[in-house]
C-alpha cells in the first residue's frame, strides 16, 4: 500500500496500484485480471471474491471507479467482513455489499440495484453512467453509518448492525459479467 501522489490527495492510501495484485487474494472459481494499459482490474470466470488482505478497517472512506461492459453485468464491493478462508460467501453473509447491477437481478427490486446495500437498503436513485463509461463510487463508513455516493450524488444513507471492523473486497459475480475497477483507495477516519 502506498500513499497517493499529488500531496497524498487528502491522505488516501492506494489499495490497487494498477500493475499487480500485491496485497490481494482471490477465492472462489472466478478471478480478476490486471489490465495494465488501463491500470484496472477486470472480473472473469465465475463467482468469487478478491479481497485486500493487508488489514481490517474500522471507520473509512473508500473511493474507486468501476465500469460495466454490458447492461446486465453484476458485481459489488464488500466492506467489513472477517477473513473468509476459502468461502467467498462469508463476505455476503457477514459484511455489507454495495451493489453494481442497474437491472437489479434477479427481480428488479431496488435492494438489488446499483448503489444498494444488497438485501438491506435500496438507493434513492440510479445515477450510473452508460455502459462502457467509468463511474465514481465513494463509500463512507463511520461506526454503523453507511453513506454511498455514485458519480458525486448521494444514493444511500444506511444504519447497519454488523461488525465495526473488517476487510474490503470486490465481487466477481458470474462468468458472464465483465466489471472493471480502478483507482481503488482508502482513507481511515479517526473518530
Amino acid at each position: 500500500m502506498k500513499k497517493e501522489d499529488n500531496n497524498n490527495k487528502n491522505n488516501f492510501t492506494i489499495l490497487f496500484d494498477g500493475k499487480s495484485l500485491d496485497g490481494w487474494k482471490m477465492i472462489g472459481e472466478g478471478n480478476f485480471i490486471v489490465m495494465e494499459s488501463e491500470k484496472a482490474l477486470l472480473s472473469q470466470g465465475g463467482m468469487g471474491l478478491l479481497w485486500h488482505t493487508i488489514k481490517k478497517y474500522n471507520d473509512f472512506i473508500l473511493k474507486l471507479e468501476w465500469r460495466v461492459l454490458h447492461k446486465d453485468d453484476n458485481s459489488g464491493i464488500f466492506v467489513r467482513f472477517p477473513d473468509p478462508g476459502n468461502d467467498p460467501r462469508v463476505a455476503v453473509n457477514t459484511g455489507y455489499e454495495i451493489q453494481i447491477d442497474d437491472l437489479g437481478k434477479p427481480d428488479g427490486d431496488g435492494i438489488h440495484k446499483t448503489g444498494a446495500i444488497y438485501n438491506f437498503a435500496a438507493p434513492t436513485k440510479i445515477v450510473s453512467k452508460p455502459v462502457g463509461q467509468w463511474n465514481d463510487l465513494e463509500i463512507k463508513v463511520i461506526k454503523q453509518n453507511y453513506t454511498v455516493m455514485i458519480n458525486h450524488q448521494k444514493v444511500i444513507e444506511f444504519i447497519g448492525n454488523r461488525s465495526l471492523k473488517g476487510y474490503i473486497g470486490l465481487q466477481n459475480h458470474d462468468a458472464k459479467s465483465k466489471v472493471s475497477f480502478r483507482n481503488i483507495r482508502i482513507k481511515e477516519m479517526i473518530i
